[in-house]
This record gives C-alpha cells, sequence and structure tokens, in this order.
C-alpha cells in the first residue's frame, strides 16, 4: 500500500510540473502571437500613411 501510495504521489507531482511548463509555453506562443500581429497592423498603418502606397 506504501508504494502505491508514494507512486501516486509523485505521478500527481510529475504531473502538476508538466503542466506547469506547459502553461509557460502557451504563455510564450500568446505573447509572440500578440507582439506579432501588433507588429503587422503597425507595419499597415504605417504604410498607408505614406505617400508611395497610395
Amino acid at each position: 500500500m506504501r508504494r502505491f501510495a508514494m507512486k501516486a504521489l509523485f505521478t500527481a507531482l510529475n504531473l502538476s510540473r508538466a503542466e506547469g511548463k506547459r502553461v509557460d509555453w502557451d504563455r510564450r506562443i500568446l505573447i509572440f502571437s500578440t507582439g506579432l500581429t501588433i507588429a503587422l497592423i503597425t507595419l499597415y498603418v504605417w504604410a498607408k500613411a505614406t505617400p508611395r502606397w497610395e
């Protein structure tokens, strides 16, 4: 019974640690995609403001 409890404890700890890494990875992707979107919108507005693209 002790062996089962220890396995369950270590499995739960490993899952929570892996989930923390996954959340960090998702946050990185979210920040990168948001930054890219803002950069593309800024580039579009800047290109429309210059007279050579009209």
